[in-house]
C-alpha cells in the first residue's frame, strides 16, 4: 500500500468519528500543528546536462535520470508547454522514496548572479534565471506520479500570444502539479520551487500561478505576480486535490481572488483533505493599482476577493507574515477566510481545522477575520479549532470598507483569540446562526467603536455573547472606549490608546504579577516576519508605516 494511500485511510478514519452537526468527544481547544514537514536537504549529485538557448528542453527532460542537473543557458527563453515526466528504475517500480535522488532545473554559469538561498528574489533577478514560457497551455505540468523535481532560479511566464484564442480569455495557469485521477499513486509529490518566479501577463491576467494539487511540495524564496481575472477567481498559489505536505515560505505573492488559497474544488480522491501546510514569511499583497478610485488605478476592475483563504484544509501554520491591502470588490472586504466549502457537493468530509494564526501583520484592510462553522451550501465537517495569536492589525477599516475585526458564524467550535493588539473601525466580534462552543477572546487590545460585540437579533455585548458564544472565556482584554457594565468581569475599558507600540508599553509596565499581558508581543511578532517586512514594520518606533 502507498504512502499517499495510507494516509487517506488514517484521514478518513478520523473523520469517522465526527458527525456533520455536533462533534463527539470531549473538545480540545489546542489547534494541532502540521505533522510533517517539507524537507529541502535534497541533493542532485549525478551528471550535469546543458541545454542551450536552441536545444529541445523537453527531450532533456525526457533523458534526464533521477540525480542529474539540468543546466539551462541563464537569459535563455525556452517555449512550451512542457510536461515532467514520471521517472522509476524499471516498469511498475514504485515512486522514489523520501531520500531519492531529485532532477535539479537551474540556470548555468549566470546562476552565480542569483541572490544566495534564504533571500527573495524580485523580477530584477531575472536576467540571471532561464525562462519557461508558453502561449498554447499552461508551461509546466506532470505525467501521472512524476516526482522528486527541483527548479532553482527559473522564471515561469506567458508566452507571446498568450491571449490569441477566439475568446479573448488567458491561459488558465502557469504550472500545474496535478494529475485529476482519483488513484493516490498518481500524485504528483516532491517539488521544490526555489528563487523562483511567476509573472502573470500584466495587461488580461492569468488566473493561476501555481496550482499544488500535490504532495510534499515547497515554494521558497520567490516571487509571483500579476494573477489577475475580471469576473473569475485568481490566485498566485491554490490547492484543492493534493494531501500535502506543502510549504510556503519568504515569497511575495500577488493574487486578485486569492492570494492563496487551499480547497476551493472537490477533490477527486474521496477524503482529501489538504493538510501540514505551513506558510511562513511571505508577503500577501494586492496592488493598489488595481484598485478602482485610487490615484494609481491603471483601469481594470480585478475581481477582487481576499489574501487568503482556507476552504478544506487542516493542520496549517500561518506564521511571520505581512498580509496587506484588501477592499470590497467581488467581496466584501473580509481578507482572511476559514469558511469551509463542500465546494460542489460531491465532497462531504470537507473540514476547515488545526489551523494556527500567529505572529502575522494584517493592515490596510476593510476587514479582517471571516470564519464560518458549516458550508452553508452543502453538507462540511465542523470548522473547530482555530488559534488566532499575537497578531498585529492596523488601519482596519477607515477609508477601506466596513472595519470589522472577527466574524465567527454558525456553530464554530473551539475558537481561541488571544493577545492580539488591533486599531479598527468596526465591531469586535460579530456572531450569526448556529452557537459557537468553547470560544476564548483573552487579553487582546482592540477598540469597542459603536458595537463591540453583536449578534443578529441581539443586543450588543454581554447579551450577544451570552447568546451566541454561551460558554465563552472573556477576560484579561483592554476594550478601548466601551463600557464596563455591558462585558463580562475581568476587563478594562480606557477612554483612549495610544499607538500600539505604547499600548504594550503599558502593559509591560503594568504591576500585575502573574498576570498576562494584554496585547501583541512585539519583540515575538517581529523575529517572526521575514528580514524584507522586519525592516520594514519594525524598524522605526512605530510597528507599521503609517
Amino acid at each position: 500500500m502507498s504512502l499517499f494511500r495510507l494516509s487517506l485511510l488514517v484521514c478518513l478514519a478520523f473523520l469517522a468519528g465526527c458527525e456533520s452537526g455536533r462533534l463527539k468527544g470531549t473538545p480540545d481547544a489546542t489547534a494541532e500543528l502540521p505533522r510533517e514537514q517539507v524537507r529541502l536537504d535534497v541533493s542532485s549529485p549525478g551528471r550535469v546536462i546543458r541545454v542551450a538557448a536552441d536545444a529541445d528542453l523537453q527531450a532533456a527532460l525526457v533523458a534526464a535520470q533521477p540525480g542529474d542537473t539540468i543546466e539551462l543557458e541563464a537569459g535563455a527563453t525556452f517555449t512550451g508547454p512542457f510536461v515532467l515526466p514520471h521517472k522509476a528504475a524499471s516498469e511498475g517500480e514504485a515512486p522514489p522514496a523520501s531520500d531519492s535522488p531529485w532532477i535539479t532545473l537551474r540556470p548555468g554559469p549566470a546562476a552565480h548572479s542569483l541572490p544566495a538561498a534564504g533571500t527573495r528574489v524580485t523580477p530584477s533577478d531575472a536576467p540571471a534565471m532561464a525562462r519557461l514560457e508558453s502561449s498554447k497551455s499552461a508551461v509546466l505540468t506532470t505525467a501521472p506520479g512524476a516526482s522528486h523535481y527541483r527548479f532553482i532560479g527559473i522564471e515561469f511566464g506567458p508566452g507571446p500570444h498568450w491571449l490569441k484564442s477566439e475568446s479573448g480569455a488567458s491561459i488558465n495557469g502557469l504550472v500545474w502539479l496535478h494529475s485529476g485521477s482519483a488513484s493516490p499513486d498518481d500524485i504528483p509529490h516532491h517539488f521544490i520551487f526555489e528563487r523562483c518566479l511567476f509573472a502573470g501577463e500584466s495587461t488580461v491576467g492569468t488566473r493561476r500561478g501555481l496550482v499544488v494539487n500535490s504532495a510534499h511540495t515547497a515554494v521558497v524564496d520567490s516571487h509571483f505576480s500579476d494573477f489577475k481575472m475580471v469576473g473569475e477567481d485568481a490566485q498566485a498559489i491554490v490547492g484543492w486535490a493534493g494531501p500535502g505536505p506543502f510549504l510556503i515560505r519568504n515569497n511575495y505573492l500577488e493574487g486578485s481572488g486569492e492570494n492563496v488559497m487551499f480547497g476551493g474544488g472537490d477533490p477527486p480522491i474521496e477524503g482529501l483533505v489538504p493538510s501540514d501546510i505551513e506558510i511562513i514569511g511571505n508577503h500577501f499583497a494586492k496592488p493598489l493599482d488595481w484598485q478602482e478610485g485610487h490615484p494609481d488605478f491603471e483601469g481594470t476592475r480585478w475581481s477582487v476577493k481576499n489574501l487568503f483563504e482556507l476552504k478544506n484544509a487542516q493542520r496549517v501554520l500561518v506564521d511571520g507574515n505581512l498580509l496587506e491591502y484588501n477592499w470590497p470588490e467581488s467581496q466584501n472586504g473580509f481578507a482572511i477566510l476559514f469558511t469551509v466549502r463542500n465546494q460542489d457537493g460531491d465532497a462531504p468530509w470537507s473540514v476547515v481545522r488545526d489551523v494556527t494564526f500567529s505572529n502575522n501583520v494584517v493592515r490596510h484592510v476593510a476587514s479582517a477575520f471571516n470564519i464560518s462553522g458549516f458550508d452553508d451550501h452543502h453538507q462540511s465537517q465542523q470548522t473547530q479549532r482555530i488559534v488566532i495569536r499575537n497578531n498585529l492589525f492596523e488601519d482596519v477599516g477607515g477609508t477601506w470598507g466596513k472595519g470589522d475585526l472577527f466574524q465567527a458564524l454558525d456553530g464554530v467550535a473551539n475558537l481561541t483569540i488571544e493577545h492580539n493588539t488591533a486599531r479598527h473601525t468596526g465591531r469586535i466580534l460579530v456572531g450569526e446562526g448556529r452557537v459557537s462552543h468553547n470560544f476564548r477572546f483573552s487579553n487582546n487590545i482592540v477598540f469597542h467603536n459603536e458595537y463591540g460585540i453583536v449578534g443578529t437579533d441581539i443586543t450588543p455585548g454581554r447579551y450577544s455573547l451570552d447568546h451566541y458564544y454561551p460558554d465563552a472565556v472573556f477576560a484579561g482584554n483592554r476594550i478601548i472606549g466601551g463600557a464596563r457594565q455591558g462585558y463580562p468581569r475581568g476587563n478594562v475599558f480606557p477612554r483612549e490608546a495610544g499607538a500600539p507600540r505604547e499600548e504594550a508599553a503599558k502593559e509591560r509596565n503594568a504591576k500585575h504579577p502573574g498576570k498576562a499581558l494584554a496585547g501583541v508581543n512585539f519583540d515575538t511578532l517581529c523575529g517572526a516576519l521575514s528580514v524584507t517586512e522586519r525592516l520594514e514594520v519594525c524598524s522605526t518606533g512605530e510597528a507599521s508605516a503609517p
